[in-house]
């Protein structure tokens, strides 16, 4: 074919090409191939068949009229209209066989899905029992290599013995020999005994004057000391001693008192000492130098070649100190616990060993914000909680059981808001089964995915409930195919996760859901210890302005009662009071079982452990221990790191930093409200919680917030009247919420004001130099078609050559017809003069652009 023959096509087709070069599109394409197939006859008879509706529904209503007595008598009949509404579906018979394929094809990808599940298993299995006969021959050889070690070291110990012994024999036998010798060595001849008898007779001379070593002083000292006092020397041996007494070695080589003296005195060991340094969770410098016996220096040497800043008073986290004496050449071990938090474990694990008994089953309700959780789980209780909560949506985990046909059962309902990640995760920690709430109207959304996510996390068991079935939109097959992407199969499909729908509006399908859960509660076989002290988690705390701390516990086993002494994370007290979720008071709880607790000693954080000990002093010891190693958890979290220190470099002045105070009623709101705001943050601007806490804004907090110049956030909370004298006095900004998404929306607003302005170049209009002319008052003149916006005389422009700026000024002259105008539209010619440029040629663009001033947002 021709490019003239195409070109004819495409004009026919309603496109319009100039040029056999142009480049066309694939929505070109397909829109040319359609024409062709329309006008040569093909897929003619295949658009009608397409076109066809593949249902149809009729919808039909009829008007009648009824006379209705009224029932007085005298009174005339009331006539009351009555409409009639049918609506009747008629699907086609192609789409029916479509479905059954369909159905087909996904049985045949169901099963294909599980033998490949089952080939992984048997494959693990394989893997694992490979591993264990490894792991098995490893534990062989090293047993063989410790007893062949333990062999060899034995038969060192006794050759060393033996040669010891031999030794300390063969010493013993020369000793007689040498006290023997020594007198033998005195013996004088006989020639020469007339001359000793001469000196002897002789006047004696002061013992002053006697030489030291001299024949004389050996004559004196011999019989009295036996050899033993030579030359006034008492650490010498029998040997030498005999030695030194003989007349031709009047003194010892030098080699052989360097020989004694090494005997007796200290020797530089050869090798490196290897130390087994104990560390815990964090040790300071100054410690772990102290057990490698090195100095602090070298300990800070080591972790500045890691890359962390650091002082000898300053304290490192474990795996730190550990790679620290591995560079230092000793070898770290993990100290052993020997506080109060070991006592108490150990004491809370035999209190678990007893007789378990059935408990009720930790039911939480999960799903995306505005699906009905709170709703379903008022109709099952016969309560109107969600009429009552803020903005109709949850925003803290309320925990409830519900004595149904099927048995008790506790409920926890969780918020669905995306900024309550964390105390969704928690929920899912503390439960048995997790009921999923998907809106049959809606579908799939991100907290439900999120929710899924938590739920295989925890490894529970999930069990779907489509609400909102009463909606005539609602889409139960829509939701399934929505969570099948993510591994949540029904059972009908041949997965394992209950699919039962639901609505919370009119109660249908409720009655089922029960059944469903009492159904995985029975295969699950829940089981607890009843009897013995309680142990349990944090579902929710909060400061009450009459009641003090109060945290909503879940008991997990024992018996939680009056009057006990519990550890809760930093916190412990006395169990002064217990309120049940309907406020009336309980003297104890059971496994499963949510309760109030009046009585700790400050506000414990959510998802913190709790269990009961027996006496105060331990309740105190461990607490405090626990804020020891946070304290430390801390200041290890502190640690600058030279990539740290060089990334904020040159960013203190461009950084913004908007400063917050935030107080909110319930201790999940409060981590909710930090992680949401902080989040918030870019290399432009940095929101930086000062403080949190639960509780009303006190006197303490607008302080602290007039001297950062923080913004005071109170979410459910108000202000005492010390706080708002302060606040008066020093002008402090206080925003109140009771909504989450009023909280983020301020904040982010807050934090774009500090942010200020910025001067954007906005490009107004475009024009193409065609011819360029010689002016002797502006010099270079270009002729020009302005193709696109406006171009206007008073506006800064870009010369382009080539799609590359070459030079950037104003304009000197703009005229039209030899007129000077203010601006020329598009479509429209002109002569532009560039102001101090004369380089303009043909083929150039003249760019014509302003700048405004906007203001910057997150």
């Amino acid at each position: 074919m021709t490019p003239d023959k195409l070109l004819a096509q495409l004009a026919e087709a309603g496109m319009k090409f100039s040029s056999p070069d142009q480049v066309i599109s694939s929505t070109e394409k397909v829109k040319l191939l359609g024409f062709l197939r329309r006008t040569h006859g093909k897929g003619a008879a295949a658009e009608p068949e397409e076109a066809a509706p593949r249902q149809i529904t009729l919808k039909r209503r009829k008007v009648s009229e009824i006379t209705v007595a009224t029932g007085a008598r005298g009174a005339a009949a009331k006539t009351v209209n009555v409409e009639v509404r049918a609506k009747r579906t008629y699907v086609k018979r192609s789409v029916i066989a479509e479905e059954a394929a369909a159905d087909q094809s996904r049985e045949e990808a169901l099963r294909k899905l599980q033998e490949s599940q089952l080939k992984r298993e048997a494959e693990e299995l394989e893997r694992q029992e490979q591993e264990r006969r490894r792991l098995e021959e490893e534990a062989k050889l090293r047993a063989a290599e410790e007893e062949r070690r333990r062999a060899e070291e034995e038969r060192a110990r006794a050759e060393a013995e033996a040669a010891r012994l031999a030794a300390e024999e063969r010493r013993g036998a020369r000793e007689p020999e040498a006290v023997a010798a020594a007198p033998a060595a005195h013996e004088r001849p006989a020639h020469k005994a007339k001359e000793e008898r001469a000196r002897r007779e002789e006047p004696a001379p002061h013992p002053a004057r006697h030489a030291r070593g001299s024949h004389r002083m050996r004559d004196e000292g011999g019989e009295d000391f036996a050899g033993r006092y030579v030359g006034g020397e008492l650490h010498l041996t029998a040997e030498e001693r005999a030695r030194r007494s003989s007349r031709k070695k009047a003194k010892p080589k030098v080699a052989e008192i360097s020989r004694i003296a090494e005997r007796h005195g200290f020797s530089k060991p050869t090798a490196p000492v290897v130390r087994e340094v104990a560390i815990g969770d964090s040790i300071s410098v100054s410690d772990l130098a102290q057990k490698m016996a090195v100095k602090g220096a070298e300990v800070v040497k080591a972790l500045f070649k890691m890359g962390v800043m650091a002082t000898i008073n300053q304290v490192i986290d474990h795996d730190t100190a550990a790679l620290v004496v591995e560079e230092l050449g000793h070898r770290a071990v993990r100290a052993e616990d020997k506080g109060a938090e070991t006592a108490l474990l150990a004491r809370t694990a035999a209190a678990a060993e007893g007789e378990q008994e059935p408990r009720p089953p930790v039911v939480t309700i999960m799903g995306h914000v505005d699906h009905g959780k709170t709703s379903l789980l008022d109709y099952i209780r016969r309560t109107k909680v969600a009429a009552g909560e803020a903005g109709g949506i949850t925003q803290h985990i309320g925990a409830y059981h519900v004595t149904t046909p099927k048995g008790v059962i506790t409920f926890l309902d969780t918020p669905g808001h995306a900024a309550f990640t964390s105390m969704r995760a928690r929920g899912a920690q503390s439960t048995d089964i997790v009921v999923l709430v998907v809106a049959a109207d809606d579908g799939v959304m991100p907290q439900t995915v999120e929710a899924v996510q938590h739920a295989r996390a925890a490894n529970v068991p999930i069990i779907v409930a489509v609400n909102k079935m009463d909606k005539p939109e609602a889409n139960p097959d829509n939701v399934k195919q929505g969570l099948v992407q993510h591994e949540v199969v029904p059972e009908e499909w041949g997965g394992d996760v209950q699919f039962v729908p639901v609505s919370a509006k009119t109660g249908d399908g409720v009655d089922a859901l029960l059944d469903a859960i009492s159904v995985q509660a029975e295969v699950m076989e829940l089981k607890a210890v009843k009897s013995g002290r309680a142990a349990g988690v944090v579902i929710e705390s909060s400061l009450d302005k009459g009641r003090g701390p109060v945290a909503t516990v879940l008991v997990q086993q024992g018996t939680l009662k009056r009057g006990d002494f519990i550890v809760c994370g930093v916190e412990y007290g006395r169990v002064r009071a217990m309120f049940d979720e309907t406020g009336s008071q309980v003297q104890e709880a059971g496994p499963s079982i949510p309760v109030q607790v009046l009585g700790l000693s400050g506000v414990p954080d959510a998802g913190d452990e709790f269990v009961v000990v027996a006496d105060e002093r331990l309740a105190k010891d461990v607490a405090q221990e626990r804020q020891q190693k946070r304290r430390e958890t801390r200041l290890v979290s502190k640690t600058n790191r030279l990539e740290d220190i060089m990334a904020q470099m040159g960013q203190g002045g461009e950084q913004q930093t908007l400063n917050l105070v935030v107080k909110a009623d319930v201790q999940g709101s409060v981590e909710a409200l930090r992680d949401a705001l902080v989040k918030l943050s870019n290399d432009l601007v940095k929101v930086n919680v000062v403080a949190s806490g639960v509780g009303g804004i006190t006197e303490s907090d607008a302080t602290l917030a007039a001297a950062s110049k923080a913004l005071i956030i109170g979410f459910n909370v108000r202000a005492d009247a010390s706080a708002r004298k302060v606040i008066d006095a020093n002008g402090l900004d206080v925003r109140y919420f009771s909504i989450i998404y009023d909280v983020i929306d301020q904040v982010k607003q807050a934090a774009s004001g500090l942010l200020g302005t910025e001067v954007r170049e906005e490009i107004i209009g475009v024009a193409q130099v065609r011819e360029v002319f010689r002016s002797s008052k502006f010099g270079a003149v270009a002729g020009c078609m302005v193709v696109e916006g406006v171009v206007k005389r008073h506006k800064p422009i870009r010369v382009l050559r080539d799609n590359t700026v070459i030079f950037q000024g104003e304009l000197e002259s703009l005229r039209r017809f030899k007129d000077a105008v203010e601006e020329v539209r598009n479509g429209m010619e002109c002569g532009i003069a560039v102001k101090q440029y004369n380089d303009v040629k043909p083929g150039d663009q003249i760019e014509c652009f302003e700048r405004i001033e906007v203001a910057r947002t997150l």
